[in-house]
């Protein structure tokens, strides 16, 4: 297996020492109070409902055993089997797994899926391992956490370090476990044995997507737009791509490595062919000059993508940033002190639970293609992602303007209320629950 350098790069920069899970829970509180509801709700969507921890031995190249830790977090299962990534890095902890399923939940409310949210990771350098330990590696987490998952259970998809080929290796395991072809079971596959079209595209997509439609409610000509992008992955160089189609002049680029700059806009188009090649990072490329990533959150432009990881945009980076939009494309990239520093300096945010939605979506269209066994064409597939990702938008301006809120805000209410309407259906909540007392 070729190491995915470019994931790697995302999740290499600083987290600056902010807990996220802490953050999530702070951000659920405010927007049950907000909304109106018993502090009840707030207290059923705090915690995941499962929280898995396994040990994962590996035989090393060496003869050696290396006993690797495992996580898998389910948040909650009331509208659909959970739904979210694997994701293998030094830096994992049970805390970000936790808040990174609760933010998988809110997301699939906000775009009307039929899933709940999980994660999961393993604590782990990839780059360290030879190709059979990682092989090694995904099948015996994946025959650790069989008892949890499955296709109407819980269903696991690539994340930072993780691709088609690790979902391939570990499709494969758990049907030699149950003995018969399930594609369901994980998202992300090779196409040729069940991915879907578009799937490696979708997240990047859905981001361009949420950012035309900021910049047409203010009033901004993408056609003469600038922006700049930490971290150049799946989902940074797509969104890339995506928005030098539209004719948004990228002049700026930064990764674990350092970063890349030119004010008459990058040759996206050369510097996609360069990172093609999955040893290069995007700030080996030589036809422009050096920028760092402090500088790059200073840049003058019209948007910014932080599409690294969690915390990136704090009470260090916040301040100089000039954009007019800033677009999540991480998930958790922006502390509270930065969220507060955002605020006053009037930038439009789309957060990430609303930004990143594409991925969870297309996802979701993989399942359904297993689940019936009939396959979709790519312009299909990229039609229902922009009705799914234009519905989220809508649905979050529109409460933006109800309770006259930050775009954060609006996208928990949104997520949380319909959330609460299933809680109420199902009777794990109750009339009272759905006033303050």
């Amino acid at each position: 297996m070729t190491k995915n350098n470019h994931d790697k790069a995302e999740a290499d920069i600083t987290t600056q020492g902010q807990n996220p899970y802490e953050i999530v829970k702070s951000l659920l509180k405010e927007s049950v109070h907000t909304l109106g509801l018993n502090e009840n709700v707030y207290h059923v969507l705090k915690k995941p409902m499962r929280m898995f921890e396994v040990s994962i031995p590996v035989r090393m190249d060496d003869g050696s055993i290396e006993n690797f830790t495992g996580y898998r977090s389910q948040h909650i299962d009331i509208l659909g089997p959970t739904k979210g990534g694997i994701r293998f890095h030094p830096k994992v902890t049970v805390d970000e797994v936790k808040a990174l399923s609760i933010w998988m939940s809110l997301k699939a409310a906000i775009v009307d899926l039929p899933f709940g949210g999980g994660k999961g990771g393993v604590i782990v350098d990839p780059e360290k391992l030879s190709e059979r330990e990682l092989e090694t590696l995904s099948r015996t987490y994946i025959r650790k956490i069989t008892p949890i998952i499955g296709p109407q259970k819980d269903i696991p998809a690539p994340d930072v370090n993780t691709n088609p080929e690790v979902m391939g290796w570990m499709v494969d395991e758990f049907d030699q476990l149950r003995g018969y072809n399930i594609p369901g079971m994980v998202t992300g596959k090779p196409i040729i044995i069940g991915g879907s079209l578009g799937r490696l595209e979708a997240t990047g997509r859905g981001v361009v997507i949420t950012i035309r439609e900021a910049a047409r409610v203010l009033d901004l000509d993408l056609s003469n737009a600038t922006a700049a992008l930490q971290g150049f992955g799946n989902v940074g160089s797509m969104t890339a791509k995506f928005l030098h189609e539209l004719g948004v002049k990228i002049v700026a680029v930064t990764d674990a490595k350092g970063g890349i700059y030119n004010k008459e806009g990058l040759d996206i188009p050369d510097l996609l062919d360069f990172v093609g090649d999955k040893e290069n990072y995007a700030s080996d490329y030589k036809n422009a000059d050096p920028i760092t990533n402090e500088e790059m959150f200073g840049l003058d432009v019209d948007i910014l993508i932080p599409a690294a990881i969690e915390n990136q945009v704090n009470k260090q980076t916040a301040p100089t940033i000039k954009a007019k939009i800033l677009a999540e494309a991480a998930n958790g990239p922006t502390t509270p002190e930065g969220d507060k520093i955002l605020e006053e300096k009037g930038i439009f945010v789309i957060p990430d639970i609303l930004c990143n939605a594409g991925g969870v979506t297309v996802s979701y269209f993989e399942w359904v293609q297993n689940n019936m066994n009939y396959y979709w064409k790519e312009d299909e597939i990229n039609k229902k992602l922009e009705e799914k990702m234009l519905f989220g938008f809508e649905s979050v301006t529109e409460m933006r303007k109800e309770k006259d809120c930050r775009m954060r805000d609006a996208a928990y209410m949104v997520g949380i209320n319909h959330l609460v309407k299933a809680m109420h259906a199902r009777g794990w909540i109750k009339d009272s629950d759905l006033s303050q007392s």
